[in-house]
């Protein structure tokens, strides 16, 4: 019995193998093109790097934020888009077409700041709400003060940056933010491209981080893969539990940890989870369900469709390598589905 069990996995491995490689030769000299989200930019480039060494298809990827992904996959000028925020109603209707959003990992945006010495700080919603809105001006207030007992805190004016381009971490920001204030809600609103009331801006993620690590009494929002790399503080944000917690590859991950919708669109902010970090997201692959458009071979239909069900498969070994937390099965399961759907003349590209 076990001997023709391992002569059965034997020749299935070779079938697996020899499938494999006859997809990698045909995807050699391949070129992808996509653009979108700042918020993965890391990962991604780690992810196609490694995809072209074992294909051979080569995956140009530029981080222009989530609203320059959708406008450029909408106007069909790139294969495929990267973005944090799912598209809207409206933006799928611009499209004219269908177009499935696949999750590649979950993220985590940080509130950091830059203070002399960067003590750790702690903070509630309706705290890092007012100093967004403007209505908390130094950091020795007393509202900050009341939930950092031991900390000196410095008679220093705060300056908020945010981002200035269309952006996906601004989405799961500001959606956070609207689930918890009411004012903000009325007042500025959930967007890619809010109206702000204050500060200044900062183009990507690395545009924010840099000037947070510039400005002494400067407070800002990023990915936490981008505070990691400049080493900058971020605080530890009260969630709905009454939990201060700091955001991490387990804390995001918990916050995923939900019903997923059969088209993966859903947002995690202010997550219900006991330990669960409330500015948590999905990050997002978008492609056209039917991929003969403007010209489109056929060839380059079942390079993104493969590179897409790559990333969600062996590309799920780098997200915790790169401070970001790998799909839960449930959503690896939601995205193949979605993906057997995609086809090319009605005809699907997986089989």
């Amino acid at each position: 019995m076990k001997t023709n069990f391992l002569k059965l996995f034997t020749i299935m491995s070779v079938i697996v193998a020899f499938t494999f490689s006859l997809s990698s030769q045909n995807l050699k000299g391949v070129e992808l093109t996509g653009s979108g989200a700042t918020f993965p930019e890391p990962l991604y480039k780690k992810m196609f790097d490694e995809y072209n060494k074992s294909t051979g298809a080569k995956v140009n990827y530029q981080g222009i934020g989530s609203g320059g992904g959708i406008k450029q996959l909408t106007e069909k000028v790139t294969d495929f888009g990267g973005t944090d925020a799912f598209m809207s109603e409206d933006e799928m209707k611009k499209t004219g077409a269908d177009i499935i959003h696949i999750p590649t990992c979950i993220g985590a945006v940080v509130v950091t700041y830059n203070l002399p010495g960067n003590p750790k700080l702690r903070m509630s919603s309706d705290v890092i709400t007012d100093i967004f809105l403007g209505k908390i001006l130094k950091w020795n207030d007393p509202k900050i003060a009341a939930e950092n007992t031991g900390v000196k805190l410095p008679d220093l004016k705060i300056s908020t940056v945010h981002r200035s381009d269309g952006s996906g971490t601004t989405f799961v920001f500001t959606d956070y933010l609207s689930k918890v204030s009411k004012e903000w809600k009325e007042k500025v609103g959930t967007d890619k491209s809010p109206k702000w009331l204050t500060g200044l801006g900062g183009k990507g993620n690395p545009g924010v981080a840099g000037l947070v690590t510039q400005i002494p009494g400067s407070i800002g929002y990023v990915e936490l893969i981008y505070a990691l790399q400049n080493k900058m503080a971020f605080v530890d944000v009260k969630n709905k539990s009454g939990n201060y917690v700091t955001a991490s590859l387990k804390t995001s991950s918990l916050s995923a940890d939900i019903a997923l919708p059969n088209d993966t669109r859903i947002s995690i902010t202010d997550t219900d989870a006991k330990d669960g970090y409330p500015i948590s997201s999905f990050t997002w692959l978008i492609l056209y369900k039917e991929q003969n458009y403007n010209n489109r071979t056929e060839t380059n239909a079942k390079a993104v469709t493969n590179l897409a069900w790559w990333v969600i498969h062996e590309g799920q070994q780098f997200p915790e390598k790169l401070d970001y937390s790998p799909l839960p099965k449930s959503a690896i399961e939601k995205a193949e589905k979605l993906l057997k759907s995609v086809a090319y003349n009605g005809k699907p590209i997986l089989k």
